[in-house]
């Protein structure tokens, strides 16, 4: 469950970074009130998951995923451009993210 957890956690990182991105530095009301709801939620995941899975571990696996997400989400959403060595290095973060679950930390 804790991983579940975490990785849902981690989407909705990606979820107040780009309502960051769309507050303007908090000009914006309701961009800047669904940043302060998903991050909330994210980090309540985030402690949750973190009662049975190692700091270390877990923080990765949080930051892998929102940051992975994150950057899929403003290609789509936002129209950023992605190169082709974006994408190789995404597909290395969700392997590290992949790789940290097997670790042995699986247990939880």
């Amino acid at each position: 469950m804790a991983w579940i957890v975490l990785v849902l956690s981690g989407v909705l990182e990606a979820g107040w970074a780009l309502a960051l991105k769309q507050s303007a530095g908090f000009t914006k009301l309701w961009p800047s009130v669904w940043f302060v709801v998903l991050a909330a939620a994210s980090f309540a995941g985030l402690s949750f998951a973190l009662r049975t899975l190692p700091v270390g571990i877990a923080y990765g696996v949080w930051v892998g995923v929102g940051a992975a997400t994150t950057a899929v989400a403003a290609a789509i959403l936002l129209h950023e451009r992605m190169s082709v060595l974006t994408v190789v290095s995404l597909v290395l973060i969700v392997a590290g993210v992949v790789g940290l679950q097997l670790s042995g930390s699986s247990h939880a």
